[in-house]
């Protein structure tokens, strides 16, 4: 059944992409668009093909978008739209899984998966609290089990079909994550996951070109699974703090923060911050405030182009300050990340990406603080993620 569904949907962007070059110098913006919806499509028909095996299916949305310089990145459902436990209030022994509004399947009172619509067991009291608990315990080990299918996908669609984005340059990446480009993780509550597979497109060449088995190529391949933990941690809460601080409109330069920074922790992996980030206050109809300026009155042209004009400084200013502040946290192993999740001011058809994520390793921020590398050199090992030009 793999090779049939394998073959298909190699045929069908065969077809697509039999015209355009293996490498191209300047993108072609309307066959990379044609590229990823085509790419999106055998992602979500591998994932499918994965839950099928527990006869189930269900209706999955995969969106892709490309920066250059680093890559596609294709991103799933998060977490808060991944499967779900909930309980019938007369039927405790069925928890119910649900993806959006058509993946359902259900647990029975001894953990086993069951379809819906056969009659519950009957339970009460004690039982039922005791029930209500173990199939708790087997919707983790479905949300976990879940998880490990889509990894498993994620990894067949790029070492098998990776190659077919053929204007992707040697050096840049193919994801497949379950985070979306916008914050939102302070607004849910429970466990939240964070999947992530990343390959490179020379990796993937040589795979084809016989230069790597496929178990090589495979593990080649980046892959994070974790989840969120809910501990709050002393050096966590002060960086917050800071940058909370640093980035009010009478401190900033360049942007300012709408509310405060977020942060959550996650397992062997690091911390990522969540920040929203404003540039200006509309006083009166086409006419704007850029406070970190003293700028008044400007009409939306005159906004647009200073806000343009900030982006560059803004960028650097913040890598700057994670280079500063971020060393005075210790919670963090030496392999761990600190990132940076921000979404952007709105600027429509200023060329300013909506989306700026930063990352860089605790034990990069260890040896600036200790005087081992400088300035320079570690403002090099930051991984810049952006998201589309607005």
């Amino acid at each position: 059944m793999k090779k049939i569904m394998k073959f298909w949907i190699s045929a069908i962007i065969a077809l697509s992409f039999q015209s355009h070059p293996s490498l191209a110098q300047t993108i072609d913006a309307d066959l990379m668009k044609r590229d990823i919806e085509v790419a999106e499509s055998a992602l979500a028909t591998l994932i499918k093909h994965e839950m099928s095996q527990q006869q189930t299916f269900f209706g999955l949305n995969v969106k892709g978008s490309y920066q250059p310089g680093y890559g596609v990145t294709f991103r799933l459902p998060p977490d808060h739209a991944m499967p779900l436990v909930s309980f019938h209030p007369h039927e405790m022994g069925r928890a119910v899984i649900a993806e959006g509004n058509s993946f359902r399947y259900s647990i029975n009172s001894n953990g086993h998966e069951r379809p819906n619509g056969s009659a519950p067991d009957e339970t009460r009291g004690e039982d039922a609290i005791k029930l209500k608990e173990k199939s708790e315990i087997s919707a983790d080990s479905l949300r976990a089990a879940y998880n490990e299918r889509v990894i498993q996908a994620a990894k067949n669609f790029i070492v098998d079909f990776g190659d077919f984005i053929g204007q992707l340059a040697p050096n840049e990446k193919i994801v497949v994550t379950n985070q979306g480009d916008q914050h939102h993780f302070y607004f849910n509550t429970g466990k939240r996951t964070r999947i992530s597979v990343e390959g490179t497109r020379a990796d993937v060449s040589a795979f084809r070109q016989g230069k790597l088995s496929r178990d090589q190529a495979l593990k080649k391949l980046t892959v994070v699974n974790t989840e969120s933990l809910d501990t709050r941690e002393p050096d966590m809460e002060m960086l917050t703090s800071i940058f909370t601080r640093l980035y009010r409109p009478d401190l900033s330069r360049t942007y300012f923060v709408d509310g405060n920074v977020y942060y959550e922790r996650l397992k062997d992996f690091g911390s990522i911050f969540y920040m929203q980030m404003v540039s200006s206050v509309e006083r009166s109809p086409n006419r704007h405030t850029i406070p970190t300026l003293g700028l008044e009155d400007l009409d939306q042209a005159s906004r647009d182009k200073k806000v343009t004009e900030l982006y560059p400084a803004f960028e650097q200013e913040i890598k700057q300050n994670i280079l500063e502040y971020g060393r005075t946290v210790k919670s963090l192993k030496d392999d761990e990340s600190l990132i940076f999740n921000i979404s952007l001011t709105k600027c429509s058809g200023c060329g300013i990406p909506s989306t700026l994520e930063l990352g860089i390793k605790s034990g990069v921020l260890k040896d600036f603080s200790a005087g081992k590398i400088d300035q320079n050199a570690a403002m090099n090992k930051f991984t810049v993620k952006k998201g589309a030009n607005q």
